[in-house]
């Protein structure tokens, strides 16, 4: 049955299973190697053929050159006359089982031999030594047939070389070696079958047994749907092994990691990547999504470590740009403290009227009059001053809304007289809502316990450029905490939300810097914040 996500195959179709195709493989090599030993074998015969036969030709000659009355008769001796030299011959052919036996003149002329179609010719082979009085062995063609020869100079009484004798058999056929080989290689060939067969077998279930009990097509199938998977899903993967090595990256991942094509392979120090993206992609992560700030973008990771019988094999962790979906968070955030605001100012309003209720039924008309004046003069104060400098209304409903719940908590917060924003695009009044917001909220943290507790704002509108300065008079920003109090995570205040703080400013700085502006942070009798976003 194929594992799940394998492929269908699209109509009937012969497949061999990975046992089949190890025994193929194998009974292939055995066949090679087969023939080699095949080769090797007729090559060996050969060889041995050469070298007995040879002796046994080399001293059969000698035997017969050496005879007394073959060195008498042999001088005067003519082809085809007299029967003491073919008789001679014969006895030495017999004897010793060889081919052929023939005696020649010290011409070369052949005088007597067991073929009797070379009497009378010359069969000296070119590369013999014999008339040079030199015993010879070698091979020659004869009649079609390949002949080994042994060649022996004969010498009278005088020592004078008076002819020579030529003794030697037939090579063996093709047939006739093969017949001999034949029981060795059939045997050899059974063994190996069995062997390959059984050793196929034990093969392919190891190696099924590492693939989960895959076939070959079916993990070849499971990594082209891997491989589309991978790089088809909108999340980023990344497998770190457990040397700190890239194992896998699909495109999107290389995409929010800012990784070159090449990655695969390399360690995360040669590819450069920031310390905090390291720690979250090796470390361990107690709970799920956990956001960073990688360059620009709101990650988060989620991170699961891989093992495999006891070993580990390192980890996988995806990762999803929400970048968007945390601004949007934090606009939502600024609605729903613009909704508790309003809920308040209800309730404030509320206890202001049970307040004018009493006095009406007190018959203080003139503490009515002078409690009504004094309430409507502060709110429109407030509201005609906002209006008056801020013309775009998101940005003025977030001021009012602020500096109402600032209020409420005894923090006084000023308008700079200098403060001139006119109405902006929808786009750019999310991002300084997002950025005026958050700098807002931390300054009225940072004054939460102090004496007097105020607030300074400024928005300005230059040159195509919107310049946003909060200022508050609180204790400050040391000089270690002005280096990372942008940094995403970063938090001077206690939270136990993880990931709950920290991303106030990060975000801001992110907005600022994907408007071609940035945010900047120095001590002035307490902490300011200078925010620039080009429109």
């Amino acid at each position: 049955m194929p594992a799940a996500g394998a492929p269908v195959a699209a109509g009937p179709r012969f497949k061999f299973t990975l046992a089949g195709q190890y025994l193929i493989l194998q009974l292939l090599l055995i066949c090679v190697v087969l023939v080699g030993v095949v080769a090797l074998t007729v090559g060996q015969a050969i060889a041995s053929f050469e070298e007995s036969e040879g002796r046994r030709s080399l001293s059969a000659a000698e035997s017969l050159a050496a005879n007394p009355l073959l060195r008498t008769l042999l001088p005067d001796a003519e082809p085809r006359q007299g029967a003491a030299l073919p008789a001679m011959a014969e006895t030495v052919r017999s004897v010793s089982g060889l081919r052929f036996v023939s005696i020649s003149g010290s011409d070369g002329v052949v005088l007597t031999s067991s073929r009797p179609d070379e009497i009378g010719t010359k069969a000296i082979p070119p590369e013999s030594t014999v008339l040079a009085g030199r015993a010879w062995t070698g091979d020659l063609k004869r009649g079609g047939n390949r002949v080994l020869v042994a060649q022996v100079p004969v010498y009278d009484l005088d020592s004078e070389m008076v002819g020579f004798v030529s003794v030697g058999q037939n090579y063996p056929s093709t047939e006739e070696i093969f017949s001999e080989v034949a029981p060795t290689t059939a045997a050899v060939l059974l063994v190996s079958v069995l062997l390959g067969g059984v050793g196929s077998v034990l093969l392919s279930r190891r190696v099924k047994k590492q693939t989960l009990g895959m076939e070959p097509a079916e993990i070849a199938g499971l990594v082209e749907y891997r491989e589309a998977l991978l790089h088809g899903v909108r999340e980023g993967v990344v497998s770190i092994g457990s040397d700190r090595r890239i194992t896998l990256v699909n495109d999107e991942a290389r995409h929010l990691l800012e990784l070159p094509a090449r990655c695969v392979g390399r360690t995360l120090e040669e590819l450069d990547v920031p310390r905090a993206v390291s720690q979250a992609l090796m470390t361990e992560q107690p709970i799920p999504d956990r956001q960073m700030l990688v360059g620009e973008k709101v990650i988060v990771f989620n991170r699961m470590l891989v093992s495999s019988s006891g070993q580990d094999l390192g980890s996988v962790t995806t990762l999803r740009d929400r970048t968007d979906l945390t601004l949007l968070e934090q606009e939502l955030g600024d609605t729903k403290a613009a909704t508790d605001m309003l809920r308040a100012q209800t309730h404030e309003f509320a206890n202001q009227l049970h307040t004018i209720s009493g006095l009406v039924q007190l018959q203080e008309y003139a503490e009515v009059v002078n409690f009504i004046d004094g309430v409507s003069f502060s709110r429109s104060r407030l509201f005609e001053d906002i209006a008056a400098r801020i013309a775009d209304p998101t940005i003025a409903a977030l001021l009012i809304a602020k500096t109402s719940v600032a209020t409420e908590k005894g923090i006084k917060v000023q308008l700079g007289e200098a403060s001139r924003l006119e109405r902006c695009d929808d786009e750019l009044a999310r991002d300084l809502a997002t950025v005026i917001g958050n700098l807002l909220d931390n300054a009225m943290d940072a004054v939460a316990a102090t004496r007097d507790p105020a607030i300074h704002v400024s928005v300005a509108e230059t040159g195509g450029q919107v310049t946003a300065v909060v200022r508050d008079n609180g204790v400050g920003i040391s000089a270690a905490e002005l280096t990372e109090i942008f940094t995403q995570g970063y938090s001077t205040k206690d939270s136990s939300s993880a990931g709950g703080r920290g991303f106030g400013l990060a975000l801001t700085r992110l907005v600022c810097r994907r408007r071609s502006g940035d945010v900047r942070a120095v001590n002035d009798d307490g902490a300011r914040f200078t925010a620039t976003l080009r429109k």
